[in-house]
């Protein structure tokens, strides 16, 4: 199937490993121009290496923190810039986790986790915006988690990936007038080096064994490709009228409807 992606240019965060390398190199597979963004040098130009030779381009890698103000606009500002200029998807894929334990997750915990989760996907997604309606509408794709549909993990985390849910949700249905879809996107645990069940699995592999029989039904961990696989997918006008969805995409890990 033709995704009809050919030319569009993408701006996908946190893009330099795991579930956002993928994406990224999924989307150029598909023929979009994509600019990526990191906060260290060196897998940030090995991703840009891998993206000049997955797809035409041409693309962008640039080395910013989408945490912060100056980092999202950084990022825009390289979509809005020649040879690319302009925009029509958005990937906000930039997160992490925090305390373990409620009993450990104090306000600053909470603060940290939305500040490396939610806030980055509310900036990048409003600093968007002009650009999405000057091309006539676009598509923009939130990375929480399943457990930001149900519970699980870490508490700050597990708020701020619901957060995210009900924003593109909410999103959704404000920018459908502009032509913009909006849809978040759950993965289930995902193993890529690097990443932090790579870590748990080194430190006990026992445990994690055990976690794999109990937990995940086809007794694996999911691959960072077939999250972008979905995800590309939803950034295509093949999913027209797709929005404002919250995809597991989790090997059935999930236990809420």
């Amino acid at each position: 199937m033709d995704l009809q992606l050919a030319g569009k240019v993408a701006i996908v965060t946190g893009s330099t490993r795991g579930i956002g390398r993928a994406i990224a190199l999924a989307l150029a597979t598909e023929g979009a121009r994509v600019v990526i963004c990191g906060r260290t040098a060196a897998p940030l130009d090995d991703t840009r290496t891998a993206l000049d030779a997955a797809g035409p381009g041409p693309h962008a890698a640039v080395l910013a923190d989408v945490t912060t103000e100056a980092g999202c606009a950084a990022v825009l500002a390289a979509a809005a810039a020649a040879p690319l200029g302009g925009l029509d998807i958005l990937v906000n894929n930039v997160g992490g986790s925090g305390a373990r334990h409620f009993d450990d997750a104090d306000e600053a915990d909470f603060r940290a986790t939305f500040d490396k989760n939610f806030w980055p996907a509310v900036r990048m997604s409003r600093g968007a915006l002009p650009a999405l309606r000057a091309r006539g509408g676009g598509a923009i794709v939130i990375i929480s988690s399943i457990w930001g549909r149900e519970a699980g993990g870490a508490p700050a985390y597990n708020t701020a990936k619901a957060a995210e849910i009900a924003l593109a949700k909410a999103m959704a249905r404000d920018l459908a007038r502009d032509n913009i879809r909006v849809n978040s996107v759950a993965p289930g645990s995902i193993l890529f080096p690097g990443g932090g069940w790579e870590r748990r699995q080194q430190a006990d592999p026992a445990a994690i064994a055990d976690f794999v029989t109990r937990t995940l039904p086809f007794g694996r961990f999911g691959r960072p490709e077939e999250v972008a696989a979905a995800v590309t997918f939803l950034c295509s006008p093949r999913a027209s009228w797709l929005s404002g969805i919250c995809l597991p995409v989790d090997g059935a890990q999930g236990i809420a409807f």
